[in-house]
């Protein structure tokens, strides 16, 4: 073998093992790689309540037709402490305790269903939060910082979300007797419910004055403070609903 073939060679051999290198040490940092999957589930009712306070990251949640709650999670690197506990019919999953003093935590993204008669009560800091097709006694959604709210298909006495920065949107029925409350300081906020709902509604935007009513502007809804607020009732005021968005816009969509 010549001197040129050789020296050919070698260089073959070494840029493969560089290129080798390189592929290896960024698959090593790819976020598929970095995640680990956390996996559980609990007999429940159909009256349980899941209770969960995440750090940062996504939360979906979603009713279906079994007597279980399947629990799914996705940790980025760090990856954090996961250590639900099942007492009295309620699912605590605290992601804050799990991890206090703890300030390199990585994401943790959600993917849980619920029995649909069941009860959500979800918290995190950063990360949309969404839950779908409920139907228990009470759904809260809380995002301290940022983050968009989804609530879909709900059907509950007393909905609650709210968020700092991001969307609210809710998609469900109005009850009798129910209370619903909303609240961000910046974002649009959408209300998708039927359009014989009975309600009692204070609506705030007061750095916007963009509040629209929709397919209620003519039931006995009325402007207050030069239009950064509008109140009243719609039908025979069964229910109570109460928007604010303090830098948004607050829209009704008929169901």
């Amino acid at each position: 073998m010549s001197f040129a073939q050789d020296h050919f060679n070698f260089k073959t051999t070494a840029a493969f093992r560089c290129l080798s290198v390189a592929f290896l040490f960024v698959f090593l940092l790819s976020p598929v790689f970095a995640q680990k999957r956390f996996s559980k589930t609990y007999p429940a009712g159909q009256n349980v309540t899941l209770q969960l306070t995440n750090r940062s990251g996504t939360v979906t949640v979603e009713g279906w037709n079994k007597q279980e709650i399947s629990i799914s999670a996705y940790l980025e690197a760090p990856a954090a402490n996961i250590e639900p506990q099942s007492l009295s019919g309620t699912i605590y999953i605290n992601l804050v305790r799990d991890n206090q003093g703890r300030m390199d935590v990585g994401n943790v993204n959600f993917n849980i269903k619920v029995p649909f008669g069941s009860s959500v009560d979800i918290e995190t800091k950063i990360g949309n939060l969404s839950v779908s097709n409920v139907r228990g006694a009470r759904v809260r959604a809380h995002i301290t910082s940022e983050g968009d709210i989804t609530l879909t298909n709900i059907v509950s006495t007393n909905v609650s979300a709210q968020n700092g920065i991001g969307d609210i949107f809710f998609d469900g029925q109005i009850q009798n007797g129910g209370t619903y409350r909303f609240s961000s300081i910046r974002g649009n906020i959408n209300l998708r419910i039927p359009f014989n709902s009975s309600f009692r509604l204070v609506a705030t935007a007061p750095s916007t004055r963009s509040i629209d009513l929709g397919p209620f502007s003519g039931g006995d809804l009325r402007m207050v403070g030069d239009g950064r607020r509008i109140a009243g009732q719609n039908g025979a005021g069964d229910a109570s609903i109460s928007i604010t968005n303090q830098r948004g816009t607050i829209a009704f969509i008929r169901r």
